[in-house]
Parts: structure tokens; C-alpha cells; sequence
């Protein structure tokens, strides 16, 4: 029986403990309203140059607000200008070459040519004939055989002189060649390529802020080298905010999302914020250590966010806050299913 009685002290504490947690929990007495407590939680990102670089300007601090678009931060960019200047002349020069070939050949180049085929054509005729000749000599002996010889080459180099003026000119006429242009055109495309990808890089190496927050830490100062994944900035983004609050096991299946919500804090006692349910966790988890008792720690809970309405930047990360969830805010939402299905 002296065993019997500690036992059932022991027993009564636990359930007067567990009744007073529980009744912590659901502070309000109103059937219609579940009260729970948690605090202001954002979104947090971890702003980094996409690009490799000594930082030249840091323009923020911790806790300065900061709108989308602003300049944050900016790389030495020195180098990456001299490159796009070098690679613009590069342009420039095989412009005027594409330019040259896509026109084809001048009239000029044309009349020289012309004019390189006429000369050609009277030294062959001129070698021919004197070819002529000798031969006619050459039967009555009159002439050397090695005189014989060198007529018929000189005549032969003439014949080759007089065929290469007439390719000469006929390329002139035609023009360059359509594999010619078509490499040129390539190279050229290949070097917009590359200027493309320095004005990138360019880019790259200005940071702004990617929407409205508030810089929580300013990792690195101008003169430190950036990298791709090695953060400058970590930012809280100011909109959206919500309340993060953990609903026990017990109580979990009287709240639905887009239930309506309002929110109290210590910092403005006298102000509601209002707020949906916006995420209900699908799996449980033990209250977090750092949530009310070590008895309460050891209870299953879900985890709850609260999209609240902060027009004015109220809510800021952290904030205690006291959540009260309008139950009856579930009928709307079930009529409304209805309707819609």
C-alpha cells in the first residue's frame, strides 16, 4: 500500500502537468478560437557574385533596409574592361573583311587584271611566232638546235603566263569564294560570342538586392576575393512574414488551411495583425528546445505558418507573438470547396 500511494502522487502530477500545458497552449476558453504562441519567422538568402573577383565596394551595413534593384555591392571590373575593348576592335576588323568579301572584287582589281591578260596574250602571241620562224629555219639548218630549244620554251612559259591571267581575271570576275564568306561570317558570330560572354561577366560583377529585406550580415569587405559560393550578404526578405507556431497532436485536426488568423505581439500589444493559416506541416516532430517546458518538449507537434498582413514592416524576425485561430473561418472554407467542386 506505501508503494501503491507515491505512485499515484506520481500520476496525479503528470496529469496536472500535462492539463497545464495543454491549457497554456489554448489560453482562450472560446470553443471558436484556438490561442497558440510561436514567433515571427521570413525567408532568408545568401547573396553571392556569380563571378570570381576582388570586391572593389560594399555600399550596405547590417540592419540597413534595402529595395529591390539597389546596388549592393561591386567586383573590380578593370580587367573585364580592357578585354571588351580588346574584343571590340577584334570586330571592327573582321567587319571591314566580311565587308571586303561580301562585295567581291573592285573594278579596278578587275581592270588590272584585264590589262595583266592582254600583256600576257601579246607575249604568246609574240613567243609563237617566233617560234614559227625558228622552226622554218630549222629545216634548212640555218638555225642552232639550241635555238630551236629555247623558242619552244620561251614559247611554253608564255602559253603558262597567258592561262594564269586568264584564271586570274576570271576569279577577279567571280569574286571570292561562298566557303571563303561563310568562314569570315562564322569567325565574326564567334567573336560576338565571346564579347556576349564579357558583358556577362561584366554583369556579374555588380550585386543588387534581389527584392525588399533587411541586411542581417555583411560577410565580406572590399579587398576580400569573391567567389560563386562564398556569400557577401545574408539578407531577410522583409515581405512575405509569417508566425511559425506549433500545434500539438491532439489539436492538429481543427485547423484546415486559409483559416482566418490574428496576431499579437509584446512589442505592439495594442495592434492585430491578421493572418491565414498558409502551411500545415505533413509530418510531426517534437517541439522544438527552445519552445516552453521540458515537459511540453517531449510532445509531438506540427508545424504551423501564419501568412500575416505587415503594410507597415511591424514584424520583424523573431518577434514572440500569440496566435489566435478562428475556427468557424473553416465552415467558409468548406462552402466555398463545395462550390467550386
Amino acid at each position: 500500500m506505501k508503494k501503491i500511494i507515491p505512485l499515484l502522487i506520481l500520476i496525479i502530477i503528470i496529469a496536472g502537468v500535462y492539463f497545464f500545458t495543454q491549457k497554456k497552449l489554448t489560453k482562450s476558453g472560446d470553443p471558436n478560437n484556438l490561442t497558440l504562441y510561436g514567433n515571427i519567422d521570413t525567408r532568408h538568402v545568401e547573396l553571392a557574385f556569380n563571378s570570381s573577383e576582388r570586391i572593389k565596394e560594399i555600399l550596405f551595413y547590417e540592419g540597413q533596409k534595402i529595395k529591390k534593384g539597389d546596388l549592393l555591392a561591386r567586383l573590380d571590373t578593370k580587367t573585364i574592361e580592357l578585354q571588351i575593348k580588346q574584343i571590340n576592335s577584334e570586330i571592327n576588323a573582321q567587319k571591314e573583311i566580311v565587308t571586303k568579301l561580301e562585295k567581291g572584287s573592285r573594278d579596278e582589281e578587275i581592270k588590272i587584271a584585264r590589262a595583266e591578260l592582254e600583256t600576257a596574250r601579246a607575249v604568246k602571241i609574240n613567243s609563237e611566232t617566233t617560234l614559227n620562224r625558228i622552226k622554218g629555219l630549222a629545216k634548212t639548218n640555218l638555225v642552232s638546235k639550241q635555238q630551236l630549244d629555247d623558242a619552244i620554251s620561251n614559247n611554253n612559259v608564255s602559253v603558262a603566263k597567258f592561262n594564269a591571267a586568264q584564271e586570274y581575271l576570271n576569279l577577279a570576275l567571280a569574286g571570292p569564294r561562298e566557303e571563303d564568306k561563310k568562314a569570315a561570317n562564322a569567325t565574326l558570330d564567334a567573336m560576338y560570342a565571346r564579347l556576349d560572354i564579357l558583358r556577362k561577366n561584366f554583369e556579374d560583377a555588380i550585386l543588387y538586392a534581389p527584392s525588399d529585406g533587411i541586411i542581417e550580415d555583411r560577410i565580406l569587405e572590399p579587398g576580400d576575393m569573391a567567389f560563386p559560393n562564398k556569400p557577401v550578404f545574408t539578407i531577410a526578405i522583409i515581405d512575405p512574414v509569417w508566425a511559425k507556431i506549433y500545434v500539438p497532436e491532439t489539436m492538429i485536426g481543427k485547423i484546415k488551411q486559409e483559416m482566418e488568423a490574428q496576431i499579437i505581439t509584446d512589442s505592439y500589444p495594442d495592434k492585430k495583425y491578421n493572418g491565414k493559416i498558409s502551411y500545415i506541416s505533413p509530418t510531426s516532430e517534437f517541439t522544438p528546445k527552445n519552445v516552453e517546458t521540458p515537459e511540453l518538449r517531449t510532445k509531438l507537434v506540427y508545424e504551423v505558418r501564419i501568412m500575416a498582413q505587415n503594410p507597415l514592416n511591424e514584424l520583424r524576425l523573431g518577434m514572440p507573438v500569440t496566435v489566435s485561430i478562428n475556427l468557424n473561418s473553416n465552415t467558409d472554407a468548406n462552402s466555398t470547396s463545395t462550390k467550386n467542386n
